[in-house]
């Protein structure tokens, strides 16, 4: 999600696992409730270069729209960057009375990947606390990754560490989408790929499901092969394939032969099909398209209607600039009856190889 392209060893060290055996863990679905959306201002000139100015307009209408049904927690740098966070804010209309400030210096902001998984333990929220490493692919991640933490102080909230074999896992919140009741997506090219941006080293399939069902409640795994083109996290299922009920996902779907998505994405739409949910029934498939390829100075960007944030009043849906942005928003607004769909100008957003599911994370109430 970032310019920087310095590469890093990933290294994972013994750890002391702090969990009992009565925890009876469950990761909400997006669509239930929330207490707040977390979301970190944009500061790194680096993660959008020459947008970061503009970006921070397209947060401040992202946080207009969630503040309308929830609070909105923010992280800032300093006093100043507050002030100025407040003034953007006061312009676009936000709910001032739902938004809450946190001084917390971070090396970016991608709180769906830095931040902690919030699960119910019966009708307690705690923290499950996996370990963040920049995608296994950067070396600025020392501050990010000791968000976790800092939420469990603040807010008073007891922080699990997610451990396997005396190992902290490493698991990013784009790397997974759940239906609540037991049934998780995620890809084989972010979690089993033994090359690239490698984040378990030796796990297998059955290591990951035993971690789902310890600390998030998951007792079925369904599992994509490819992410989409131009996704640095290396096969991030948010930008693929989500949950909008207990027993419907939206995938996008390329029918471009000549494009790079044409195949994975094909191959992704047949494995579904054949997928089960918890309970053993068939899931309800529905295709989303995906807009025309978008390039900065010849990289394929992340663009995907599938990036979209289910808030506790709106639907926020990346667009860009695209015939295809009135049909994702059509099939989103007859799956979401209970909401607002609205389109998030993303064009600028996604130069930082990320768009409105990558920057936020939701606290369930």
């Amino acid at each position: 999600m970032k310019k920087e392209t310095i590469k890093k060893t990933v290294t994972i060290k013994p750890v002391k696992e702090k969990i009992k055996k009565e925890n009876n863990f469950r990761l909400p679905a997006e669509w239930e409730k929330h207490e707040a959306t977390w979301l970190g201002w944009p500061h790194n000139v680096n993660d959008w270069p020459g947008k970061i100015t503009p970006v921070q307009w397209v947060y401040g209408e992202i946080v207009r729209k969630i503040s309308g049904g929830e609070k909105v927690r923010i992280l800032v740098q300093s006093k100043d960057q507050k002030k100025k966070v407040n003034k953007v804010l006061s312009a676009v209309g936000a709910n001032l009375e739902n938004i809450e400030y946190f001084k917390f210096e971070s090396d970016r902001g991608w709180m769906r990947d830095s931040g902690p998984a919030f699960v119910k333990n019966g009708s307690e929220t705690e923290l499950v606390n996996f370990k963040f490493n920049a995608w296994a692919k950067y070396s600025n991640f020392k501050k990010d990754e000791k968000l976790p933490r800092y939420i469990s102080k603040k807010l008073h909230l007891n922080k699990i560490l997610a451990t396997y074999n005396d190992k902290h896992v490493v698991l990013e919140g784009g790397s997974i989408d759940v239906n609540g009741s037991g049934t998780l997506i995620t890809t084989e090219e972010c979690l089993m790929d033994a090359k690239t941006q490698v984040r378990n080293p030796g796990f297998s399939k059955a290591d990951y499901a035993d971690v789902f069902k310890k600390y998030l409640g998951v007792t079925n795994v369904i599992w994509l092969g490819k992410g989409i083109a131009g996704d640095d996290t290396h096969g991030h299922v948010d930008d693929l394939c989500r949950f909008v009920n207990k027993n419907t996902v939206v995938v996008v779907d390329e029918n471009n032969q000549n494009d790079k998505n044409y195949k994975p994405l094909k191959e992704n739409i047949e494995r579904l099909k054949k997928a089960q949910i918890e309970d053993g029934s068939k899931l309800n498939v529905i295709r989303l398209p995906m807009p025309a390829p978008l390039f900065f100075k010849g990289e394929r960007l992340p663009a995907s209607y599938a990036n979209f944030y289910i808030s506790n009043s709106a639907v926020l849906v990346p667009t860009f600039n695209d015939p295809n942005d009135r049909v994702a928003l059509g099939i989103l607004a007859e799956l979401f009856s209970d909401r607002e769909v609205v389109g998030i100008h993303s064009v600028d957003l996604v130069w930082g190889l990320g768009t409105i599911h990558c920057l936020t994370h939701e606290q369930p109430v």
